[in-house]
């Protein structure tokens, strides 16, 4: 079935991608600021992050949050939690909302969260979820093979990490992600804009790039702290020490700031310009009120 989701009419006519992520709080209210909802009203599409670090307000309540501000949601899903039953459940109560895009994920492990003690799932990985969601839009089954009741049309993304290696294996499974089903794919977040433009050429020799629409990821990071905090727990951040060193440099806790929007500027205006880019994914990790600033200073925006 064609997906109909503004996304994806987006990505069908060839434009360039803006997306952002918006964190949900561990909270019982839904609540940003009119600044930030006008904001994330500049990109195509918005991540509602699925439980990254611990328990928080539901990724599904906050993707109806934003789609009731008139901003269209992603909705992330992490396999971490739930196993395919509850996964199918969850995906049919998001269709039934509205819900039109889906990013598959696994989440990290729960020994990376606030919640360490907490048992995993990990019925299914991010790959057989992207099949299993594929299959409910064209077959119309879920995963144990119910037929679905109505009409059940999601936009599958899935994500890529441009730091692992050997690069050969990086591009098998990227091409799994493609094969099961994405239709989009956002990178991890970029400090190494050389290891990224590697990976991509290699995607685009692939003809992976053809096949989805790839956005790279950035991050603007607050301070120093956080960049070796990120970079020492999670493998997925590769943060040279060079962009730590630089944000150090810059003085107090403002300055770095400053210093680590203006460092997310300089590799958006880089990765640009790689073939086979199909747009950017702005991670602010929680911190959404640096996105009118980031869309100012960078020129991104529909």
């Amino acid at each position: 079935m064609t997906q109909d989701s503004k996304l994806a009419q987006s990505i069908d006519k060839g434009n360039f991608i803006i997306t952002a992520e918006y964190l949900p709080r561990a909270s019982a209210v839904f609540s940003l600021t009119e600044d930030v909802i006008t904001a994330l009203k500049s990109f195509h599409a918005v991540n509602v992050a699925d439980n990254p670090y611990g328990i928080v307000m539901s990724s599904l309540a906050g993707a109806m949050g934003l789609s009731q501000a008139g901003i269209e949601p992603i909705y992330q899903l992490v396999t971490r939690d739930r196993n395919r039953i509850a996964l199918g459940s969850d995906l049919l109560g998001a269709a039934s909302l509205g819900i039109k895009n889906v990013l598959c994920l696994s989440g990290y492990h729960q020994t990376l969260t606030k919640c360490p003690e907490s048992a995993n799932v990990y019925d299914i990985d991010s790959i057989q979820l992207a099949d299993a969601v594929n299959k409910m839009n064209n077959d119309k089954v879920l995963p144990d093979g119910i037929k679905i009741e109505g009409d059940f049309s999601m936009l599958i993304g899935s994500v890529a990490n441009q730091n692992l290696k050997p690069l050969e294996l990086n591009m098998i499974r990227l091409a799994k992600k493609i094969e099961a089903g994405a239709k989009f794919i956002q990178t991890q977040a970029i400090f190494d804009v050389k290891v990224f433009a590697e990976w991509l050429e290699a995607a685009d020799k692939e003809g992976l790039t053809k096949k989805t629409a790839i956005l790279a990821s950035v991050m603007p990071l607050e301070d120093a702290q956080e960049g070796e905090i990120l970079r020492d727990t999670f493998t997925d951040y590769n943060i040279p020490d060079e962009i730590i060193g630089r944000i150090k440099k810059a003085g107090d806790k403002e300055a770095q700031r400053k210093e680590g929007l203006k460092i997310s500027v300089e590799i958006i205006n880089e990765v640009k310009k790689l073939t086979g880019l199909r747009g950017i994914h702005i991670l602010s990790g929680g911190n959404e009120a640096i996105l009118p600033e980031l869309l100012s200073q960078s020129g991104l925006g529909k």
